[in-house]
């Protein structure tokens, strides 16, 4: 077995004690393995051993991936999210190349997503990001700003916005963890309780994804606990 399975399996009994624990179906909880900065062989050894959902933070970087894999791989249904930062002069191969995306905060970013999803390819799944632990260095918009911003994105065509995503200030204590996912979960049932209609909470890393499955995520994304360390651009 590679150390990628090996890690992957990990990675799959922590998942799998945390919905035990919260008294949910291990089927409710997706694993988004984040294969930034790592190649191509990476991921199809993750592929070998059955993950297929990926997230890219890097456009270039992940749209030549997307097409290597499918190279390797002609006849894979695979799933690619990406998660970095949006610059609105590359929202054209976002929405292009991806199923996903996690990290829209503005209006504008999203309707040019929208205007350049190809018809083709489906509606691209959003997650909205939360600024949650108020990080004036972090992306993401404010709790005020949400519920108008979901509102407008959901009314755009060639998109369905999903839910929402955040990444929370670095906590040890598993009690500080859960409290910054639990405060994405209310601002996710506030959205349902004005009639949108979200099933997605992006939250949770390699060293907190027990805290956030507790509180509700339904996405997972574990970079380094699978591919091991990361080596940055």
């Amino acid at each position: 077995m590679s150390t990628i399975a090996a890690n992957l399996q990990a990675v799959e009994a922590t998942i799998a004690a945390a919905t035990e624990a919260a008294g949910r179906p291990r089927s409710t909880v997706q694993l988004l393995a984040v294969s930034k900065t790592f190649p191509t062989e990476a991921v199809l050894e993750a592929i070998a051993a059955g993950q297929r959902a990926f997230g890219e933070n890097y456009l270039q970087e992940g749209v030549e991936k997307i097409a290597a894999v499918a190279r390797a791989q002609p006849d894979l249904s695979l799933e690619w999210h990406f998660i970095g930062p949006i610059q609105s002069n590359k929202t054209k191969p976002i929405a292009t190349h991806f199923d996903w995306v996690h990290t829209v905060e503005r209006i504008k970013i999203a309707q040019r997503l929208s205007e350049q999803r190809p018809p083709e390819r489906g509606p691209l799944n959003i997650c909205l990001q939360v600024n949650i632990s108020g990080e004036v260095t972090k992306s993401g918009a404010t709790a005020a700003e949400l519920p108008e911003l979901a509102r407008q994105v959901a009314a755009l065509p060639n998109l369905r916005l999903r839910g929402l995503m955040a990444i929370p200030e670095p906590q040890s204590d598993p009690a500080l963890q859960r409290a910054a996912f639990a405060t994405l979960r209310r601002l996710g049932e506030s959205l349902r309780a004005d009639g949108l209609m979200v099933d997605t909470l992006s939250m949770g890393m390699s060293g907190d994804m027990g805290a956030a499955i507790l509180e509700g995520a339904t996405i997972v994304r574990v970079g380094s606990a699978i591919f091991g360390a990361r080596e940055y651009h």
